[in-house]
């Protein structure tokens, strides 16, 4: 199977990402994302307390390792989606000898790519 091409993004908070990959729920719910999943299926599935999955959630979507979608229902009730957004993390020592990370992601489609934009002019607004 081929593998898809990936693209690198700069990350503006070095410290965010460490901090994300320090905490050991954080990398638990990374490792039990394999597909969207909620909150809650999340909080099921890591056994973590659901607040405590929604601060993780949060800190992983601040530091870029996490898409955040929100699915529209005709009832009113909206389900929000996590994804993880990345295949690697690279940290590396720049010019001026300090450190920067790359958040290497696959290739998205153009529904994602739309669905990216989406989520941050929500996150801005």
């Amino acid at each position: 199977m081929a593998r898809k091409q990936s693209t690198v993004a700069r990350v503006a908070s070095l410290q965010e990402v460490l901090d994300a990959l320090d905490d050991p729920d954080c990398r638990t719910i990374v490792r039990h994302l394999d597909d969207s999943m909620t909150a809650q299926q999340l909080s099921d599935a890591c056994d973590i307390p659901l607040s405590t999955t929604y601060r993780k959630l949060d800190r992983l979507t601040d530091a870029s390792l996490l898409d955040e979608q929100t699915e529209l229902r005709s009832d009113g009730h909206h389900t929000t989606t996590y994804r993880v957004s990345f295949e690697s993390v690279e940290i590396s020592l720049g010019e001026r000898r300090q450190f920067e990370v790359a958040i290497h992601r696959p290739t998205a489609s153009a529904d994602e790519r739309l669905a990216g934009l989406w989520a941050e002019l929500r996150r801005e607004t």
